[in-house]
């Protein structure tokens, strides 16, 4: 269609628009068939050249990709389309002294931007833009995004937890960009950012983010992805971090059964006013739909954001009917897509508000599909969680009925919705939240073990990938790097050792022999093995500088090993509180917020070892006196590590086997 009309527009004359012809997208051509320009940027582009009064019927095609439209009476005038964020990372680009040609800037190879114009028809009845609407255009965009780094077609397989922070109203513009994070083997994770626009204020806000795990799929052949090659801190950061994600993801099943298995829901039931409350069974919803063709993606595969679409919509008809209002979604939890259907197929979608909690409530929403109408097995496609809230005139949530479980299956459900509010609430504060926002110190608690982990791996992971390090002072081979910034000041020691990173690795993982190389730890005491990656330790350290007492740490050390060729092998270090361990009068209790190891592989025998600290208030002015060349003990402590790893180094030979 936006071919025909650019044909049109090409036309030196005026002249009616012909109907245009549904036809599907077809591939860009490469930047060498384009113009000089599109060619010389690397960038698939469509130039048309139009009168002004033209541009408007482009408005009515709803989103577009990459659409660059020029004037030909206002040849200077840029794109009506081209974002402001595109021009901000050129200009980051500049600065950060990339050789680029005036006017360019660089862009992430699989990043593909969409803007949709919100139309009445894309509206719920308070005028604003439908979830279920934002769903499709969000799985479309990272679709086109996985499909252009694979070169295949791509599948939705997943969705991580999504919090919708605004709502959008009809008129405003939609703006959707996505960049495949990271490429596993035939799988890859693509983030997504949502952000609104009104185009008489100019005024543009955050919707919301999302990851996506797609799947690139041929008939034939199997796919092995090629990798991503990550250039700025921001995607070194999603790069690295990815493979954590991926780790929780894989986990997330046996980490809800975990905590169903292990913890008492406690439930308030007996002791409700059963006059406010509303039998589950009234919110009950069920729909059936017949696949058609308009709803199949290019492959015959039911649309994977068109299944989210009427999973929000059931969802939405099973709040309202406990709150007799119009509900806001606010999250969908994470879910993944267990199996494919296709044009044809009739699928069941069921929904049923499984708990409220004073202020919101949660819907499970269950999808099945079959083929035939004489069937009596269905496949089940997908479940998902999604949280609602009833805002009043003034946006604050609004109090909810209570609900009455059905005996049985309704009661479970009732308390594994509490168990999912907690994991929810665990994986917004520990996982999602800002380093900044972090306390030093987080309470352990085994139901929350896989997110403390994680955000003890993926803050490491994320100080390794700034750019900003700088080179402090270099003594004896030993490297010295600073990093300053707002809030913190960080720094990082670096040596290469002959020994292999296997070996390095697991030298230091076991932080009970640290006292054999690094004076600042007198004893080492393991608190509880928590898993084979995952250990809490009680450090005890003499006193620093002018203070008198000793001070000890408590610790969670996580391990990771190489997720891929290239990834380094990760100790990563945070202090956690533990009931068993709490701080007496006989030392000072200190903390560390972001530490630990790096390894990568340089060659048969030869390790880059690097230390990363970020400081905190209590040990900044040891920090500052070595940084300023005050002290050598960094160094010396470093040094002792080369060779504490050198003269263990046949020690673990038979345990490598393992690895």
């Amino acid at each position: 269609m936006i071919q025909n009309v650019g044909n049109h527009l090409r036309r030196s004359d005026p002249q009616p628009a012909a109907p245009c012809a549904h036809a599907p997208w077809k591939v860009p051509p490469e930047p060498s068939d384009l113009s000089s320009d599109a060619a010389s940027s690397g960038r698939a582009s469509l130039i048309f050249q139009a009168q002004p009064a033209s541009v408007l019927a482009l408005l009515t095609l709803g989103g577009v990709l990459d659409l660059h439209i020029r004037l030909s009476h206002q040849p200077g005038l840029s794109s009506v389309f081209s974002s402001r964020s595109a021009r901000k990372s050129a200009s980051r680009t500049e600065k950060d002294g990339g050789a680029m040609a005036a006017g360019e800037g660089y862009r992430n190879p699989t990043e593909v931007q969409m803007s949709q114009l919100v139309l009445p028809c894309h509206t719920n009845q308070r005028g604003e833009l439908s979830v279920g609407q934002l769903l499709k255009w969000i799985d479309t965009a990272a679709c086109l995004s996985a499909e252009r780094h694979a070169g295949c077609p791509c599948v939705t397989a997943s969705m991580d937890d999504i919090y919708f922070e605004h709502t959008i109203s009809v008129g405003q513009v939609v703006n959707i960009k996505a960049k495949v994070n990271r490429a596993f083997n035939s799988s890859m994770e693509v983030g997504i950012q949502v952000a609104s626009e009104d185009l008489c204020s100019e005024k543009q806000w955050s919707v919301c983010k999302a990851l996506a795990t797609f799947v690139a799929h041929r008939e034939l052949s199997r796919v092995k992805l090629k990798p991503i090659a990550p250039r700025t801190e921001e995607e070194k950061t999603e790069h690295s971090v990815a493979a954590e994600r991926r780790r929780l993801r894989l986990v997330y099943a046996d980490t809800i059964k975990d905590l169903l298995a292990n913890c008492v829901i406690q439930d308030d039931l007996e002791s409700r006013d059963c006059s406010h409350t509303v039998p589950a069974e009234k919110t009950r919803v069920e729909s059936v739909e017949l696949v058609l063709p308009p709803h199949a993606n290019h492959q015959g595969n039911t649309f994977g954001g068109q299944i989210m679409a009427w999973m929000e919509n059931v969802a939405t008809i099973a709040a309202s009917r406990l709150c007799r209002a119009h509900p806001t979604l606010k999250a969908i939890e994470m879910f993944h897509f267990r199996g494919p259907s296709q044009v044809g197929d009739r699928l069941v979608l069921k929904a049923i508000v499984n708990n409220t909690f004073k202020h919101s409530m949660e819907v499970g929403v269950c999808v099945e599909a079959y083929r035939q109408e004489a069937e009596t097995h269905r496949r089940h496609i997908n479940s998902a969680f999604m949280t609602f809230v009833v805002l009043d005139a003034d946006d604050q949530p609004q109090t909810l009925p209570w609900i009455r479980p059905q005996p049985g299956d309704g009661e479970r459900r009732y308390r594994e919705a509490s168990a999912r509010k907690k994991i929810r609430l665990d994986r917004q504060y520990i996982v999602s939240c800002k380093q900044a926002e972090m306390p030093l110190s987080v309470p352990w608690d085994p139901s929350n073990q896989v997110y403390l982990s994680y955000n003890n791996v993926s803050s490491l992971k994320m100080l390794v990938a700034k750019d900003d390090w700088v080179l402090s002072s270099e003594t004896n081979q030993i490297r010295l790097y600073t990093l300053e910034e707002d809030k913190f000041l960080a720094f990082h020691l670096e040596m290469l050792v002959h020994v292999d990173a296997t070996q390095a690795f697991l030298l230091l993982s076991d932080l009970c022999r640290r006292p054999e190389w690094d004076k600042h730890c007198r004893s080492v005491e393991l608190v509880q093995q928590v898993d084979e990656d995952d250990a809490i330790y009680h450090i005890i350290s003499p006193a620093l500088g002018g203070d008198t007492k000793p001070q000890d740490f408590v610790v969670l050390a996580s391990r990771r090993k190489p997720c891929d060729n290239g990834d380094p092998y990760v100790i990563a270090l945070r202090s956690v509180t533990l009931p068993t361990h709490r701080e007496t009068p006989e030392y000072r209790r200190g903390e560390t917020i972001c530490s630990g190891f790096c390894f990568w592989r340089e060659g048969d025998q030869l390790t880059k070892v690097s230390y990363y600290n970020q400081a905190t208030p209590g040990f900044l002015n040891y920090v500052t006196t070595n940084v300023a060349g005050l002290s050598s003990e960094f160094y010396t402590t470093f040094k002792a590590c080369e060779q504490f790893l050198l003269d263990n180094r046949n020690d673990l030979a038979p345990s490598l086997q393992t690895l």
